[in-house]
């Protein structure tokens, strides 16, 4: 089997680790980090990925991604099969499932979760979108130094700014390092650690587990970990413990064939 891989680069490394060991061939496409800041813009970068996928080439795709802020919904699927793993966001693929994620934010509810992934893509720059201050793995929101708010705004502007950005953090009381055999060289948790510190986080470790990417890569596609969305479908969020669902595409406007989701044509 062929299979077309288009993900988030925050799973870069684990993704890789897997797809070196999958029992199909493998194509991967990695999307920017931030993309998933305006679901809008993900969802289109996604469709456009996904409808390039013909049969011809490929025999499924698999999504890299969760919900993720909404920007699956709408997606439809192409030529071929679409798979995507049954996750709110990229730290139910680092744990494994996610029944394992929701027992670990039950247990302690509020959790900042930090991965090799988080701390390469919040090091690089160059993406088309920013990412969320309160999204995806890690702290972003201090690219932007109050001296540069200050310059841009103005100093009320640049004070209410700040002070926005920074609200997100009081829900956090606990910084983990989700850990794999493959990144000890990395450091990391001398770099999480720190920041915790610096926030008055405690600080934790927790193995990940990489048994569903593994899964979605070796075509083990069952209902309760995937959803499959055959051709003429898409991808809907169910509100349930399922998390996503497919519905009957609604055909876009003449001359809006890329349409997605909501969006209208202009």
């Amino acid at each position: 089997m062929r299979l077309k891989v288009i993900a988030c680069e925050v799973v870069a490394r684990e993704l890789y680790w897997c797809a070196a060991r999958a029992r199909h061939a493998v194509n991967i496409t990695l999307l920017p980090q931030g993309l998933h800041d305006n679901s809008d813009v993900c969802r289109d970068h996604l469709q456009e990925k996904v409808d390039a996928a013909t049969a011809d080439r490929y025999d499924a795709v698999l999504l890299g991604y969760g919900l993720c802020n909404n920007s699956l919904v709408g997606v439809r699927a192409g030529q071929v099969p679409l798979i995507v793993p049954r996750a709110h966001d990229c730290i139910t693929l680092l744990l494994g499932s996610k029944d394992r994620y929701a027992r670990a934010f039950a247990e302690h509810p509020g959790t900042y979760w930090y991965s090799s992934g988080w701390g390469e893509c919040r090091r690089k720059s160059g993406d088309p979108v920013e990412p969320r201050q309160n999204s995806g793995l890690g702290p972003t929101y201090k690219h932007a130094g109050y001296t540069e708010l200050v310059a841009k705004y103005g100093e009320d502007n640049a004070r209410y700014l700040a002070d926005f950005m920074s609200q997100w953090e009081a829900n956090y009381t606990r910084g983990v390092l989700i850990r794999f055999p493959f990144d000890g060289h990395l450091d990391l948790d001398t770099e999480v650690r720190r920041i915790c510190d610096e926030k008055g986080w405690e600080f934790a470790t927790m193995q990940g587990d990489l048994g569903l990417i593994q899964a979605g890569l070796d075509g083990e596609w069952d209902e309760a970990r995937f959803l499959t969305v055959a051709p003429g479908r898409a991808v809907r969020a169910s509100f349930d413990d399922a998390i996503l669902a497919a519905e009957p595409t609604t055909p876009a406007p003449s001359g809006c064939p890329s349409q997605t989701g909501d969006r209208k044509c202009r």
